[in-house]
């Protein structure tokens, strides 16, 4: 008897791409209506905006946590994109301009997304987690691109990383932005001058 297999590989395969995209433009639809300014879209607006029906959107998704994993996980992907390393052999000021600017550029294209994670951060761990990713993420890099003024600061180290990711990260951004009205580049400068001041007492 021969065996017939139900189920070719090829079909599978192009079942699963199918799926994925129509996950990735869900993740797609949700990030549009929060950059719109939607910042609480419920399931029926970001089905209707992905063009896919309610039961498929949570079929794809099981529920908000998930959904809000696969857009942090698009999110950093939107940064990466256009994240470029800092060399830490350049000069301080150097260092800190190019840095500062380059933070800039992120944290305006994280604004939208953060704010909205904001109005359900404190109900959601997956949001919470999106979170911690990110600023590990900033963390990271300031080791890099400061690793020789860190490492100055002797025991004062772990402290001065602190301040200088407080600075770096979107609270003190939304601070700046959202609260006090500065424009981006006032901004920046004032991240400049914040981590300029922190790093030369350091290497003091």
């Amino acid at each position: 008897m021969i065996e017939v297999e139900s189920d070719p590989p090829a079909r599978v395969d192009g079942r699963a791409a199918r799926a994925e995209r129509t996950r990735a433009a869900i993740v797609e639809a949700h990030l549009a209506l929060i950059d719109a300014g939607d910042l609480r879209p419920t399931g029926e607006r970001i089905a209707e905006r992905a063009g896919v029906s309610l039961r498929t959107l949570w079929t794809n998704f099981k529920d908000m946590e998930t959904l809000f994993a696969a857009t942090g996980r698009r999110i950093g992907e939107r940064q990466a994109a256009l994240w470029r390393p800092v060399p830490p052999e350049l000069p301080l000021t150097v260092r800190i301009a190019e840095f500062c600017g380059q933070r800039a550029r992120l944290l305006e294209v994280l604004a939208p997304p953060a704010r909205a994670s904001a109005l359900r951060e404190p109900f959601s761990p997956q949001l919470r987690r999106n979170r911690e990713v990110a600023v590990a993420r900033v963390r990271e890099e300031i080791e890099t691109v400061f690793a020789a003024e860190l490492a100055h600061a002797g025991s004062g180290r772990a402290q001065l990383l602190d301040a200088l990711t407080v600075a770096s990260t979107w609270a003190a951004w939304s601070m700046m932005r959202d609260a006090m009205g500065l424009d981006v580049e006032a901004a920046r400068e004032v991240m400049a001058r914040t981590l300029g001041a922190l790093l030369t007492a350091a290497s003091r």
